[in-house]
């Protein structure tokens, strides 16, 4: 299994900002349940720059906690960005959510293999690495 499928949940916790997630909610062959939908235009305008910088919370259930709740709402079709709704959307990966929204404890022990697996790699340095002052400019 892919470690990205682990780390996906880490957006249990966070907020992103409408620019973000206008294209989920302005799309219409897109799964998204239709509450939440409703719900998510009210604060993101289909009009940019109109509250471009509004946030929501990632998990919109338990936003400040770490759980497994990320999840549960991906299987309500209630992701709030592309990226993770795909990972519940009749594919592969299908199982993966579903064993995590029934085994809480498989979740967190894969979460935390992930986490120490990147924290494992190499750290460039010196004349290898760079220090970017902006973090959205490309290397």
């Amino acid at each position: 299994m892919c470690d990205n499928y682990f780390l996906a949940g880490s957006h249990t916790i966070g907020q992103a900002r409408c620019v973000t997630f206008r294209g989920r909610i302005y799309n219409s062959s897109l799964n998204i349940d239709a509450a939440f939908n409703s719900s998510l235009s009210e604060r993101c305008p289909q009009t940019a720059p109109n509250g471009d910088s509004n946030l929501q919370p990632l998990d919109l259930m338990t936003p400040n906690r770490f759980d497994n709740n990320y999840f549960r709402n991906l299987v309500s079709s209630r992701g709030l960005l592309i990226s993770d709704q795909v990972l519940f959307n009749g594919d592969s990966t299908d199982s993966i959510v579903t064993e995590y929204v029934n085994n809480p404890s498989t979740f967190d022990s894969d979460f935390a293999a992930a986490m120490i697996k990147m924290g494992e790699i190499d750290v460039l340095t010196g004349d290898n690495g760079i220090i970017r002052t902006r973090c959205t400019a490309a290397s």
